[in-house]
């Protein structure tokens, strides 16, 4: 590529890393519309182009997220996702129908972007503002890259809020709210009622809405904003549910009712409630975008093929064997909460050890209270983020919850994986590692885990190659209308 002649692909991609993750974070977030905007005017408007479902809650966004951009893909749609943070390359931010944003595109695209980031950033501060922050560039870039590859649907998670989010540039025509709880106590104001307030903001004129169960508090605000905006809304509870679920080995079989049909023993390859949940709001959200507003049934071997097809990287994901280490990415008490549930739920452990890092901005007391429940002993540590909590600090905090007897500390998580890692292999019984509090701590961990240990990931080409089968024998399972009871899904044994 003409903009770096001498550097191979790998090594341009770091130059391009190096410099957007050298920008500061999110901070005049007034402001930042106005950047972004100004950067795609410049570049055409390419958001104007794409077809959006938006995402925004405090948890559950990214997994929900990639469930519905894994369904719209199974039926036949080119997809684009935007979701963060990324676990291993910055390219896993961009996907392009369920890929990583390739290398060349990335140093391709960049050569286009690049000159107008650097004029709105000379614009912004020439008027004493601040070059635009790393997330402004990429969320630039991300619909630079999903135009450019002419992408059907684009499932655009928010990065923080709603209203003020870089991505409220664009207008979704369904908008998607996972559960809402109290997060990121400096940027919201007026608890959970001003939480809903920031996430509404992404509903737009006209849009149809679907939306977890909230607290009254936060939906007293949904309805508000969606009735000013002339915004029909499906909610779980009223319009969805999860009708049952069962736990299987390699997750769960679930079946869901939404308002266009039944859909009976879906094989679900992720763990946990809140992953079904997330799975309802998913296939709902789905059906809304396929029906243009209304919700529509789907035929029942795609949706199969797409729920096997999902993963959620760093949620409850088991990267290890002998012992079992699990990471996930809950950074939150809610978070921590359905962590707990489902860890009873699904793993068999006899002691569980836990390796926990927190950013200094979060709620440290809630996390470690909510995982000493769960784990026999716990190794504190911090990740390399200039967010990281001090070890010693968060050390300090756990004694408190968990008492001195089941503390230890690590200087940094390689260490502290180790650590947790040989107390398992040398506890009586079935003993398991526990890497949450983080997502940081989970990319590290996983970074680590896969230079030292075989990856073990959920494998759902069975499943896949069942529904596939299944659609190519018959089409008689094609969607049908409201209060059909449909047919059963393709369940591994």
């Amino acid at each position: 590529m003409d903009v770096f002649p001498e550097l191979s692909l790998a090594e341009a991609e770091r130059e391009i890393d190096a410099h957007i993750f050298s920008r500061s974070p999110e901070a005049d977030h007034e402001a930042k519309l106005l950047r972004v905007t100004q950067a795609l005017s410049l570049l055409g408007d390419p958001h104007r182009e794409l077809d959006i479902v938006h995402v925004t809650g405090t948890n559950g966004k990214t997994s929900t997220s990639r469930m519905m951009e894994s369904l719209l893909r199974a039926h036949g749609l080119r997809t684009g996702l935007y979701t963060s943070p990324h676990l291993t390359t910055l390219r896993e931010r961009i996907m392009i129908d369920g890929a990583p944003l390739a290398q060349e595109d990335l140093i391709r695209l960049w050569q286009r972007v690049a000159p107008v980031i650097h004029a709105v950033d000379q614009a912004s501060q020439h008027r004493g503002g601040p070059r635009m922050s790393f997330f402004e560039v990429l969320t630039v870039l991300g619909f630079v890259a999903y135009a450019d590859a002419e992408v059907d649907v684009l499932v655009l998670e928010v990065g923080i809020g709603g209203l003020r989010d870089a991505t409220n540039v664009a207008d979704g025509r369904v908008a998607v709210l996972t559960p809402m709880a109290l997060d990121h106590d400096k940027y919201f104001t007026g608890g959970l009622p001003g939480i809903a307030h920031e996430k509404s903001g992404i509903i737009k004129p006209g849009a149809t809405v679907v939306s977890a169960l909230q607290r009254d508090e936060a939906s007293q605000v949904i309805v508000a904003a969606a009735a000013a905006r002339g915004a029909s809304v499906f909610w779980e509870g009223a319009h969805l549910s999860v009708e049952s679920r069962r736990v299987v080995p390699s997750g769960q079989v679930v079946s869901l009712r939404t308002a266009a049909r039944n859909y009976r023993d879906v094989f679900v390859p992720l763990h946990g409630e809140f992953q079904a949940q997330n799975a309802l709001i998913a296939l709902a959200a789905c059906e809304t975008f396929l029906g243009a507003g209304v919700p529509r049934g789907l035929h029942l071997p795609a949706v199969a093929r797409g729920f096997a097809g999902a993963t959620s990287p760093g949620r409850l994901e088991v990267v290890s064997a002998e012992p079992t280490v699990i990471v996930d990415a809950a950074h939150n008490p809610h978070g921590i909460a359905a962590l707990a549930d489902t860890l009873r739920e699904s793993f068999a452990f006899d002691r569980t050890y836990g390796v926990v890092a927190v950013l200094a901005d979060k709620d440290a007391e809630g996390i470690l209270t909510g995982l000493s429940g769960i784990i026999d002993e716990v190794v504190i540590t911090q990740t390399r983020s200039h967010r990281a909590a001090d070890a010693e600090v968060l050390a300090a905090r756990a004694r408190v919850v968990f008492g001195e007897h089941r503390v230890r500390v690590a200087a940094t998580v390689p260490d502290a994986i180790q650590l947790a890692t040989r107390l398992a292999e040398d506890a009586d019984g079935e003993a398991g590692v526990l890497v949450a509090g983080s997502i940081t701590l989970v990319a590290e961990a996983r970074r680590h885990l896969q230079e030292t240990h075989l990856p073990r990931t959920v494998d759902a080409a069975m499943v896949a190659a069942a529904g596939e089968h299944a659609d190519a024998a018959g089409g008689a399972d094609d969607a049908v209308g409201a209060g059909d009871a449909g047919e059963p899904g393709n369940v591994p044994a």
